[in-house]
This record gives structure tokens, sequence and C-alpha cells, in this order.
């Protein structure tokens, strides 16, 4: 089968994790010249057309016609369509290194998922996770008065949103590739729809801009949607040819990779020991809750 690559499920998810990361960075570049709303759309759009690129190769036709498309319909009602809309707004307010360190925490709702909807048991490892996060949250909201807030408390609740929303994608999307075996067909059906809705409604909106006074925003936006369309390609054949509990940590280590790019590549964020410390907890605990799972 195409999908059976050579490349492990583990390597899979660390390219995902990586290419996460480096597609938040542009979008924090790209967000200096245009807004987040419309950065999305374009970015949804490039990842969408990429997918559409590939289709004479890629596609097969006889899937729409499986009952199982349903499902990565619905996900792309709500992911990236909105998921993507609470990273980017996040990544303006906090930067991409608490963004994605935030977005860490989607193993813990999947945990909470399993516990609460499938009864499943609530190990040491899940509440010794939790409770490291929880304690991560913690040291990220408080403030030092010597050094005054750049961002609101608020919003922080982004990034948690949209990892809440990813982490359900991910389990359906699992559930989805039990009957269509396609990791291209369950990311083409997500960021069409997405793609529909996201232009359908940027097209309603009367005070839109003219894309053609933000240029470098656009290119920005457009590339960081190539990033995030190989990155959710490589993700779904992870889950495709792995299990949830490993790919799902790993690829969560995409804010060590924010950092590492912050620090190595573009050499713009001001990291604080706090920001540091709460990466170095969050790590862990994800690891802890996949492993508990």
């Amino acid at each position: 089968m195409i999908f059976d690559v050579p490349i492990p499920p583990y390597g899979l998810a660390l390219i995902a994790g990586f290419l996460f990361a480096l597609g938040g960075q542009i979008q924090h570049m790209g967000l200096q010249t245009l807004d987040a709303r419309t950065g999305t759309m374009l970015s949804i759009c490039s990842s969408a057309g990429m997918y559409w690129l590939a289709a004479p190769v890629m596609l097969n036709l006889e899937n729409f016609l499986h009952p199982a498309v349903l499902i990565f319909a619905a996900l792309g009602l709500i992911r990236p369509a909105i998921s993507a809309n609470l990273s980017v707004a996040a990544i303006r307010y906090i930067g991409p290194t608490l963004t994605t360190t935030l977005a860490a925490t989607s193993p813990l709702f999947g945990a909470a998922f399993g516990i609460l909807i499938l009864g499943e048991m609530l190990t040491w490892q899940i509440a010794l996770g939790t409770l490291g996060i929880v304690g991560a949250i913690i040291l990220l909201t408080r403030r030092d008065k010597k050094i005054p807030a750049s961002w609101p408390v608020w919003a922080l609740a982004l990034p948690v949103g949209a990892a809440m929303i990813r982490s359900f994608g991910h389990g359906f999307t699992k559930i989805g590739m039990a009957y269509i075996p396609d990791p291209y067909f369950a990311a083409l059906v997500g960021f069409t729809v997405s793609m529909m809705i996201t232009g359908s409604l940027h097209l309603m909106k009367k005070e839109r801009r003219p894309l053609k006074h933000a240029r470098q925003g656009v290119y920005l936006f457009l590339i960081a949607g190539l990033m995030f369309g190989a990155a959710l390609f490589a993700l779904n054949t992870a889950l495709l040819n792995g299990s949830i509990v490993t790919v799902v940590p790993i690829v969560a280590a995409s804010p060590v990779f924010s950092m590492l790019l912050s620090i190595i590549v573009f050499r713009r964020e001001y990291l604080t020991l706090r920001i540091i410390a709460a990466v170095f907890i969050v790590m862990p605990s994800v690891v802890l809750i996949a492993l508990g799972k």
C-alpha cells in the first residue's frame, strides 16, 4: 500500500511536530502585516490547494462513496477552521512558544474523553501528568510585578481550546481511517471543508481589506499552510500505522522545536526562565498522560 512508508510512526510524528512548530513561527511573522482571520483563511486554502494539486496521483475517487467520508467532513467543520483561528489568535497575543506549549495539553483532553465518555481508568500516570500540566499553566499565568505584562491571562484559553479540538480530532480521524485507510484523503476532505467555510466567511466580510497591501503577510501565510498541510499528512500517516498513545505525545514535542527555532533561527522571541520551565514541565507530563492511557 502507498502509505506503508519506511519511516516508523514515531519518526513521522517527530516530522509533524517540527513542521507544526515551523508553521507557527512563519505565521507569527505573517501577523506583522496581516490580520489573523485573513491569514488563517489563506493558510487553510494553501493546505487544501496543495492536496488538490496532488489529486491526480493520490486521490481515490471511490473513497467519496464510503459513509466514513462524513467523519472527515464533520472534522473539517471545526478543524482546522476553528482550531486554526484560535491558534493564530493565540500566536498574536502570547507568541508561538507559549502557544505551542499550551497546545501540548491535547493528550490531557484525549485522556479526559476516554475516562468520562469511554469509561477508561484513571491511572497514576494520567493523574501525575494532569497535575504537571495544571502546575505549568499556573506558572505561566503568574505575573511578575517587576515585569510589565505583555499578554492578557484570558489569551491562554485560545491555545487550550485549539488543543481540545485537535485532541478529539485525532481520535475521530483514527476511527475514520479504520474504514478509509487513506491519510491523504482524510486531510483532503477536512481541509476542503474548512477552506469552503473560511473562504465563504471572508467573502461575506464587508470590511475586508485588499490583500495587495499586505503582500508579505500573504506569502508567509501561504507558506505556513504548506507546512501545516505536510505536517497533517505525516501525522495522519503516523496515526494509520501506529497508535495514538505513541504518536500524540511525540507530536506534542512541537514547543521544544518552536523554542529552538526562536533561539537559533529567528532570534526574535524573548524567552524567560518561567517559559522555559513551563515547557519542560509540560513535555514529560504529556508523555505520562499518553502512557497512562
